[in-house]
Formats: structure tokens, sequence, C-alpha cells
């Protein structure tokens, strides 16, 4: 995989947010982005939401306490975003476009200009900048997964950044894990995102330099986990069949010692997977106790991404 790095000339000025920040979402999902800069502190208006997805808006509706409707960006043109009196505001925009044609747990059919995939939805963010005539945000932020610049996509993404150029934007990007950069601190799962900072001019931006990991696994798990989370019978014969198939470490519980793998929007099946085991497996026997593994895919799940316990909360309300 091409990794690209910080591409600006420390010659450059470093961009400083000195006005108040409306921000863009577009492919919002549950407004992440918003939440960072809630956890940061930073004080900011959800000036525009795009998302397609009902059950998404509605929960980005429950946990910043908006009433934006869903959205589709095909849709969508510059003067739905009312860019205005760029003097008096910071507009950033956030573009995480869908992930599940580029993504090694996906199709990976790519996101070339026309293809039609969803990954491809991201020259949908081209046309509405170019829409804008000029008056575009001052910063835009991509964020998805490391393959956006890995060999089958790296030419497509170029000619984005390219594009980016052509508007006037210095680009800086880079691939970030969780396990090592966070606020306050890391988190203990091993996921890693392509990020690229874009701003309207000549400026530099350097990413954060990487944090030493202190939580593991067991640090963000739940006390008491609903039964509905252990795994059955059948499922744990399966697992140690399988086991017993291809070898004892084709799947392994973890104990909570470790960091998570990176987790899924999808039920794992393989060894990428994040169950939990509170009692134990015979190994080589084929003897199981129910009820003694379950999957993180609990609330656990939710503060693995570094979200609060009251995040958590609002989404089991809504």
């Amino acid at each position: 995989m091409l990794e690209e790095f910080d591409l600006f000339s420390f010659s450059t000025p470093k961009f400083k947010i000195d006005k108040p920040i409306r921000l863009i979402e577009l492919f919002a999902g549950i407004g992440a982005q918003a939440k960072a800069l809630e956890n940061l502190g930073v004080q900011f208006e959800h000036h525009k939401v795009v998302e397609i997805e009902k059950y998404a808006m509605m929960s980005y509706n429950a946990i910043h306490n908006t009433n934006f409707e869903t959205s589709d960006i095909c849709k969508l043109h510059a003067e739905d975003l009312e860019i205005t009196d760029r003097d008096k505001y910071t507009y950033i925009m956030t573009y995480s476009f869908p992930c599940q044609d580029l993504s090694l747990a996906g199709n990976q059919k790519g996101m070339t200009k026309g293809s039609g995939t969803r990954s491809g939805l991201l020259w949908e963010v081209e046309r509405i900048l170019d829409e804008c005539n000029g008056n575009l945000p001052q910063v835009l932020l991509m964020e998805n997964v490391p393959q956006v610049i890995g060999k089958k996509n790296i030419k497509d993404f170029q000619k984005w950044r390219a594009k980016l150029e052509t508007l006037g934007y210095s680009n800086a990007v880079k691939i970030l894990n969780s396990k090592e950069i966070g606020y306050p601190h890391p988190i203990p799962q091993n996921r890693a995102r392509c990020f690229m900072v874009s701003i309207l001019g000549d400026y530099h931006y350097s990413f954060p330099k990487k944090q030493k990991l202190e939580l593991r696994l067991k640090d963000l798990l739940e006390d008491k986990v609903d039964e509905r989370y252990y795994l059955s019978d059948k499922a744990l014969q399966g697992f140690v069949s399988r086991n017993e198939r291809y070898g004892h470490d084709m799947w392994k519980p973890k104990d909570g010692e470790e960091e998570a793998s990176t987790t899924l929007s999808r039920v794992p099946t393989g060894t990428c997977d994040n169950y939990v085991v509170s009692g134990y497996i015979e190994k080589g026997t084929g003897e199981h106790q129910s009820n003694k593994v379950y999957s993180s895919g609990d609330e656990s799940s939710v503060t693995l991404q570094g979200n609060s316990k009251s995040f958590v909360n609002i989404l089991v309300d809504e």
C-alpha cells in the first residue's frame, strides 16, 4: 500500500481558525466528526447535514439534539449549503464517503468516476464544489479506509487530490490508527484510517504525533453483558470444529488484555473478530461451555469507538 504523508513545505504558514465554525457534514452517518469537535471542546454550529439513511439520521438527531431530515447527496447543490459571509465564519466540510467498494471486507469495485459504485459517490463532492464557483469551504476533511490510497485506488485518489489543488486547496494525507492517536488518549482498537485535511490557500497542516497506548480491551468492556450477546452452543461448536480442522489458532477469543480488532458493521466469523472469553474452551477435545464467550458487539462496541457510556444511553433511549 502506498501511504501519502504530509506534503507541505514548512515555509508556508500554519492555518489558524479565528472565526466561528459552521460545520457541513456530507455522508454524515451518526455525526462522528461533530462528536469529535464536541469532545475537543470546540464551539461550532451544525450548519448542514447530509445523510440518506433513515436510522443513521435518527441517531444523529438523538445524539446531537438536532432535527435534520434525510437527504440525498446526488440531489444536493452548492446553493443548498448556504455558504455565506466567509469573512465572518470558517466553514468546515467533512465527506467520509462510503467505503464498501474500497474496503478489504467489501467488494472492492473501486471509486472510479462514473463507475456507479457507492464509493464513487466521492465525485458528487466534486460536482458540488464546482458549483460553488469559488465560494468554497475553507477546510475539507476526508476519512476513509486505508485502501483509498492502496494500489487499486491510488490513481483515482490522486485525480481527486489534483482536483482539489486546482480549486486552491493544500492537502495533507496520512494513515492514522486509533490505538496510536486519540483524545484524551488512544483507544485499544486496531483501527487504521486514511485522513486528508484540505485547506483553502497556501497553508501547511501537521498531523498529531503518536501517543502511548495505556488502555486495554478489558478497560472498555461492560461488567454485565446481556445474554443475547453470548455465543450459543451451536456457534461455539462450529468455532471449535474449525480449530480442530485448521489449527487451534484459527479462532481464539480474546481475554481482554490485548487490543480489539477493527470493529465491523457486519458480524465477523473469522479471525478478525472481537469475541471475548469469560470462561474457557477445551482445545482439541471439542468440549465447550455455553455462555462463556461473547461478542463485544454489545455497548462495548460503542465505547471502543472512543465514545462515552452516556453516548450509549442516548442511542438506547432513542
